[in-house]
């Protein structure tokens, strides 16, 4: 685990979470209002599929990092009298636009991973394909990637159109190289993290870049943003893999050991594996290739025994100050503080 400092260079504190929302608060209604414009289909199917994941809710953070990273760029001077905000009023259609696309992307991933996990629950509710089934699910989710690919293209700006490309390509990879490693006790850690890049950090770091270029910011900045979301896409991840171990099964959402019953060595279990006894080691292997939930409290009494959820919050706090330091020398205003608040939320939350 790398020894990193606290990022030391900010004059503004990082926003927490209600703040957050409440300083993007009206771009995500004019982003959600226009979710809900760009689902309508003439098959009805479609309409009650895309509504019910869409109406799942959630934090909105793809879109909100868009709308943020825009923000952060755009215009916040610094006068005598102290700092002067542009970034106060809603941004433009645009980055609403691109806000969407970037949710429909996500959304349609979701409905994918749920058929390939074959699971039932989702933030509390039943997934779409424990609801209409796995045909509809995944149609209905290359029916949100189409739709996205339709918005972006309206924007007409190849550079965009490059990232969202690329973006979804490597998704789609993400998703294929997350299968072979299915019940696989071999992956290892930078294995791992091959799957949350390309699964998880990539479309954080389109978000951001996305954002950076609508700012019209020039390509050290827009690497800079694009940086920032990529480690901020790997410690939330780390984090979210962290919750499934150790959260409270009400406020998370799903059910505790998901993972584990889907055959998913996360960090916190393969750090157990790498630093277990022979025996112990042996036992988890034979765990992970049957994804044998029942055998949770073995799981849980290894990976405490190893130390294996303070190693992996470590991993992910380590990813949280690289994308804070990501955007050190980037003119300070609320958005700004935002963007680094979210860095800290990813790490501290509950669920």
């Amino acid at each position: 685990m790398s020894a990193v400092a606290e990022p030391h260079t900010f004059t503004r504190p990082a926003l927490d979470l209600p703040a957050i929302q409440a300083l993007v608060a009206q771009d995500m209604a004019a982003v959600d209002a226009l979710i809900r414009a760009r689902l309508g289909s003439d098959v009805v199917l479609v309409n009650q599929v895309a509504e019910h994941i869409v109406a799942g809710g959630g934090k909105r953070l793809r879109p909100m990092l868009l709308l943020l990273a825009t923000r952060a760029l755009g215009g916040a001077q610094q006068a005598d009298s102290g700092w002067a905000d542009a970034t106060q009023t809603v941004t433009g259609a645009e980055a609403h636009q691109l806000a969407a696309v970037v949710e429909f992307i996500h959304t349609a991933t979701l409905l994918h991973d749920d058929v390939v996990d074959e699971s039932d629950l989702r933030r509390g509710r039943k997934t779409a394909n424990a609801l209409f089934g796995n045909a509809a699910s995944v149609l209905v989710g290359d029916f949100l990637y189409s739709r996205s690919f339709q918005l972006m293209v309206e924007l007409e700006r190849l550079p965009v159109m490059k990232i969202l490309a690329d973006t979804t390509n490597a998704i789609a990879e993400g998703e294929v190289l997350q299968l072979l490693h299915i019940r696989n006790p071999d992956t290892d850690e930078p294995a791992y993290l091959k799957v949350i890049e390309r699964k998880t950090a990539v479309l954080f770091a389109a978000a951001t870049r996305l954002g950076a270029l609508l700012a019209g910011a020039d390509d050290d900045v827009q690497r800079r943003f694009h940086d920032y979301g990529m480690a901020l896409g790997y410690a939330f991840q780390i984090a979210d893999d962290v919750l499934d171990y150790s959260a409270d099964e009400a406020a998370l959402g799903k059910h505790l050991g998901d993972d584990l019953a889907e055959g998913k060595a996360t960090l916190p279990l393969i750090h157990a594996m790498l630093h277990t006894d022979a025996a112990t080691r042996a036992r988890l292997r034979g765990i992970v290739e049957e994804g044998d939930v029942s055998a949770m409290p073995e799981v849980l009494a290894a990976i405490e025994a190893t130390g294996g959820i303070a190693y992996s919050r470590g991993r992910a706090e380590d990813y949280a100050r690289d994308a804070e330091r990501a955007l050190e020398g980037v003119v300070e205003n609320d958005a700004l503080a935002a963007l680094r608040g979210l860095a800290r939320y990813a790490v501290r939350r509950d669920r």
